[in-house]
This record gives structure tokens, C-alpha cells and sequence, in this order.
């Protein structure tokens, strides 16, 4: 089905930061841009603690409230800039007293709790790098992570230590320090009491000399093979925070700001703290878990102005409103102040664009972005008309292009170049000018996989998409394959490695089968050892060791039991065949398979009911 294009003949009721889009395209440049923050005082660099909180406190907007927190049991406690500046401050000087300083690593394993955003931007006034683990993460990729990161500190509950940390604690050589959230400190050895360090700790702090260059956020992506790679994000990454913010997601000084990510992700990091806090805008914190009553609560009742969430919670919130009649769920509370809505983390399906406009009274407007670029690079703008089901345009100040794939998916490089597709509609690899602020520097110690992410002047995203004729983006699917499950991306080799260490697996293969909610979910086929049968009890214990080692958000929700993967004559499994297979899509090139016996191809696969 082809959609319509949702023209924008009238502005909003809010005039938008971005009105003429060619215009401010030809116009822009990120030095200008950069001008716009404030800068630390003394010309000593730039911060981005200073620019998201102190640099608000020191003026009349000290008063407004930066946090509006609502807890599980509905209450509410809103935090000031000024509050926040002082909290951050105290935090900052707890890492001082620990010893902790320019360049070390403190990582959050923690919900949406205030305290989080006290120790994540606490950290960035003491020059200490920031990296957020999700904490639905199982204890094996929380330990890689916390290994590969040199975490010195870890910020978390009494809960999530005991279960995911302290049976680890031997192996992570460079962790010094866990400061522990709340109750429970005194029972855990090793662990010390955050707010016992607070409430020793002063409230005022100058943050010193900061480069743009320094590192200041550590964010761990998926690969599809190998170990998670750690992206290095820099201070001036504050540029294209305030900026992407102000044109994609039309951020105001009196908006009311909801951003539904993970803080343990990149997303939840970025938009759900940052960007907003720079602009000065009221962010809601819900510590709760989703429910359709509840979200439609908190955006009428907090006044929500500006949201921004996932595909896979509007699709959820989808299925909670009939297909005809009145819609009873949204209409039963007053949305008025919402003003414009935005969505990312895979691609967004056309109902769910046009589903927002029927039901809520506004459209959804996507944009695409990556870990590794930081912030926002395509998107939909609130004055621009929208076609459902694209990613949108490139902002202002980011050039992008669609290159000539090779035979592995990925851009074809030839003789150390690379070739655009000027011709519309031809699918290619996504690729970007580096230059941004918020680029990523490198991965932490993987020079080679930092290095084969750029060729020829572009950095190659790895996304497969097309262009239409009027410059209009529109993603295809991942050129590897990395899995999008319910806005987390998942490193099938990761899952597989785990898998692998139960006695009853020989050998596993890991895709993404499409789902209507989570876009995709994570689906496992194993090859079982002699001796183990593919039972429903067998399948049961697999996922629950899954779940157990790897957590909810990773491990796989449907196991297949297949004593024949395929293969490469090298002896690598194609989860290529295994996706065509699975979806009953042409299987292409199979000249690299090693060859099956008949009796092999008609016996392979066993499914097994849940």
C-alpha cells in the first residue's frame, strides 16, 4: 500500500525552530552552531554538565524545574536546576574524594531513578567519562561491558549488584569502587552507601578546564560478530545535542519534555538527559514499567508537550485502541498539551504515523541515528510534510549518501573508494560525511574495527536504505546482521556465545524474525549434542538459561532445534540462509555452502511448540 503524504499546510500552534528547510540547510555550519552555548567561564573549554545544568542555575531559570519525577507509586518530586546543580556538585566531589578523576570510568546500572541523572551529569562536571548499562542486562554482558569499559566505579541498587555484580565482582581487576543506591550497602562487602557519601560531600563544584576533545560518554553498541564495541563520545558532542534537539525534535524553552528511553541506552542518555536539560525544558522521569493507562496518565496529567519514544511502544499502545468505534483509551484523557511527537530506535511503520494523527490528533514524526553518530541525523520536521514510512531528511549540517553495495551487503570499496547512487530509488548502504560533533572517536581499544568503519571520507552506517527523487530517506534493513528487537539492538553472536556454553548445544545460529510489536525478535536454532533430545522441556531450559545469563532484553524468545545449520565451506554459520529460510525468502548466493546430504535437507529442523 502506498501512502499519503501528510502535507503541513498550516503551521503548528507552536511557530517551529525549523521553517524553511532548504534555507537553514544552505545556511547552517556547526561553528556557528557551537557559538550558541555558553562555554565554560574563563574561556576553559566546554562542559556538558555546564551546558545541560550550572549554566541554568546561574541564571533566573534556577528556579524552573528540570526533573519532574513520577514513581512507581504515582508521586511525584520535582527537582529545580538550581537543585540539580547541587547535587551534581556533591556528586562530583564524592568521585573527587574516592580518588576518581579526569578520564576514569563510571558506569550506571540503574532505572529511571533521580539519582541517576545526579550521577551521570555529577560525573561530567568531574571530567570522568559516563557509560550506562541496561538494567535488564543478565550478569554475562554486564561483566564484558564493565570489562572491556575499565570501569573504576560502578553506580547501582543493592538488588541489581547482588544479582548481576557481586558473583563477578573477582573478575573485574580495575573496579574500584560500588556505590550503592539507596537501602543495602551494609550488607554487601565491598559496597558503600551513595547517599552517606552525599551527605559528607560540599555543594558547590568548578568544573575544570574541559577540551571538546576529552572523552566524556562510553556507550556499547552490538556487533554481529565478536565482542560489543565501545563508542567514544566527546564533550563537543554538547553541540549536536543542542542542536539536533532544537530543529528534530522542536524543543522550547517551556516545553514539557517526555523521552520514554532507557537511560541504559544511548537514547535514553542523549534525549532523555542531555539534549532537553540544555535547552532547559522540564524532563519527565517515570521510574515506572510500561502501561498504555499509565503513559496516556502521565502525558495528560505531567502536561507533556513534546514526546518522544519507540515504534515498539506505539505499536503497543496500538493494539490497545479498536480498530473502529471510539477510541476509549486515549479519548478518556486530555492530551491538549501535547504538541508534537517523535519516534526512533528501527524503522516506523506507516499505520503507526498515520495512527498518531487519527487517534492522538498528530502525526509521528521518525528519525534515524545511531549509537556511533551520537545524535539525530535524518528526520521529519515539525514544518516539513511527512511520507509515512520514511526516515526523513538530513539535518542541517549533515551530509549523507547512498553507496554501491559489493557482494557481502556492505559499501563496495574499490582501490580505497567508494561509489554514490545518484539514481532515486536504488537501495545502497547509508553513509555520512564525518564532521559532526557528535561523531564517535573511535571504539575503546579496537582500532581495527574503529578504522573499517570509514572509507574513502564517509562513515558507513551499515543500514541499507533508498533515496527518493525529492531527497527523502527510506530504510530497507541492516546490511549485517545486528537485530532490532523492541528499540535494543542485539549482537547475535553474543547470544550465541551463550548459548553455546550449555552442555546441551553444540552449535547455535541467531536471526531476528519480524514481529508486529517488538520489530523484530530474537529467534535461536541449535544443534544439540549427542545424547540431549529437542524436547518442549529441553526448549524451556534453554531460554531460561538464556534469560538467566543474558537478561529479557537480549536472550531469545523462540529456540528452533536444527541439527544441520547451514554452513560456509569455512565452517561459518550463514544466519543469512537461516533468515531466508525462516521468512521463505530467496536463499541467493549459496556457492560458499558446504554441501548437505538429501537425507540432511529433509530431516534438519525441529520445532517445538512454546
Amino acid at each position: 500500500m502506498r501512502w499519503e503524504t501528510i502535507r503541513k499546510d498550516a503551521l503548528p500552534r507552536v511557530a517551529p525552530n525549523l521553517l524553511d528547510y532548504g534555507k537553514e540547510c544552505a545556511a547552517f555550519s556547526w561553528p556557528e552552531a557551537r557559538a550558541r552555548l555558553q562555554g565554560l567561564p574563563g574561556e576553559r573549554g566546554l562542559n556538558i554538565a555546564h551546558e545541560a545544568v550550572d549554566r541554568h542555575a546561574a541564571s533566573a531559570h534556577a528556579t524552573a524545574v528540570a526533573l519532574r519525577c513520577v514513581g512507581r507509586d504515582d508521586s511525584v518530586t520535582s527537582v529545580t536546576y538550581g537543585e540539580l546543580a547541587r547535587t551534581t556538585a556533591r556528586f562530583a566531589n564524592v568521585l573527587r574524594g574516592l580518588g576518581i578523576g579526569h578520564g576514569d570510568r563510571v558506569m550506571t546500572l540503574l532505572g529511571r531513578c533521580p539519582e541517576l541523572y545526579t550521577v551521570v551529569l555529577g560525573t561530567l562536571k568531574n571530567t570522568s567519562v559516563l557509560c550506562p548499562l541496561f538494567s535488564a542486562f543478565g550478569p554475562d554482558p554486564v561483566l564484558q561491558r564493565m570489562t572491556l569499559g575499565d570501569a573504576q566505579v560502578l553506580v547501582t541498587t543493592a538488588e541489581l549488584y547482588r544479582r548481576k555484580v557481586a558473583g563477578q565482582r573477582g573478575r573485574l581487576a580495575t573496579l574500584s569502587h560500588v556505590l550503592i543506591v539507596g537501602e543495602g550497602a551494609d550488607d554487601l562487602p565491598g559496597t558503600e552507601s551513595l547517599s552517606a557519601l552525599m551527605a559528607d560531600a560540599a555543594d558547590s563544584f568548578t568544573i575544570p578546564p574541559t577540551s571538546p576533545h576529552d572523552m566524556a560518554l562510553l556507550h556499547f553498541t552490538s556487533g554481529t560478530t565478536g565482542i560489543p564495541k565501545g563508542a567514544v563520545h566527546v564533550h563537543e558532542a554538547a553541540v549536536a545535542h543542542y542542536m539536533t534537539a532544537l530543529y528534530a525534535l522542536d524543543l522550547h524553552p517551556d516545553d514539557v519534555f517526555w523521552c520514554t528511553a532507557d537511560p541504559g541506552w544511548v537514547t535514553g542518555m542523549s534525549y532523555g538527559i542531555i539534549a532537553p536539560l540544555m535547552h532547559g525544558v522540564t524532563v519527565v522521569v517515570d521510574e515506572g514499567d510500561y502501561d498504555a493507562r499509565r503513559w496516556y496518565r502521565i502525558l495528560a496529567e505531567q502536561r507533556v508537550s513534546v514526546w518522544y519514544t519507540a515504534p515498539t511502544a506505539l505499536r503497543m499502545l496500538m493494539r490497545t485502541t479498536p480498530r473502529t468505534g471510539p477510541y476509549d483509551l486515549p479519548r478518556s484523557f486530555d492530551l491538549s498539551a501535547l504538541r508534537f511527537i517523535a519516534s526512533v530506535g528501527e524503522p516506523l511503520n506507516p499505520e503507526a504515523v498515520v495512527w498518531g494523527r487519527e487517534v492522538l490528533g498528530l502525526p509521528v514524526h521518525d528519525n534515524w541515528w545511531q549509537t556511533e553518530t551520537g545524535a539525530i541525523m535524518i528526520a521529519n520536521f515539525a514544518a516539513c510534510d511527512i511520507r509515512p514510512g520514511s526516515m526523513g531528511r538530513p539535518l542541517p549540517g549533515v551530509e549523507a549518501a547512498v553507496l554501491r553495495r559489493g557482494e557481502d551487503g556492505r559499501a563496495e570499496v574499490v582501490a580505497g573508494h567508494v561509489t554514490i547512487l545518484e539514481t532515486p530509488g536504488v537501495e545502497g548502504e547509508l553513509a555520512l560525511r564525518p564532521g559532526w560533533p557528535s561523531m564517535f572517536r573511535g571504539y575503546l581499544h579496537d582500532e581495527p574495527r574503529s578504522a573499517a568503519a570509514f572509507a574513502d571520507g564517509w562513515y558507513l552506517t551499515g543500514d541499507v536504505v533508498r533515496r527518493d527523487a525529492d531527497g527523502w530517506y527510506w530504510f530497507v534493513g541492516r546490511a549485517d546482521d545486528v537485530i532490532k528487537s523492541a528499540g535494543h539492538l542485539v549482537g547475535p553472536f553474543e547470544v550465541e556465545s551463550v548459548l553455546m556454553e550449555h552442555p546441551a548445544v553444540a552449535e547455535s545460529g541467531v536471526i531476528g524474525r519480524p514481529d508486529p510489536v517488538a520489530g523484530n525478535i530474537v529467534k535461536a536454532f541449535i544443534t544439540l549434542r549427542p545424547g540431549f533430545d529437542a524436547t518442549a522441556a529441553m526448549r524451556q531450559e534453554l531460554l531460561a538459561f538464556a534469560r538467566r545469563r543474558l537478561g529479557p532484553a537480549v536472550a531469545p524468545r523462540e529456540i528452533a532445534f536444527d541439527q544441520h545449520l547451514p554452513h560456509t565451506r569455512s565452517g561459518k554459520v550463514m544466519r543469512r540462509l537461516l533468515r531466508a529460510r525462516e521468512l521463505g525468502l530467496p536463499e541467493g548466493d549459496i556457492s560458499t555452502l558446504e554441501d548437505p546430504t538429501p537425507e540432511d535437507a529433509s530431516t534438519a529442523r525441529t520445532e517445538q511448540p512454546a
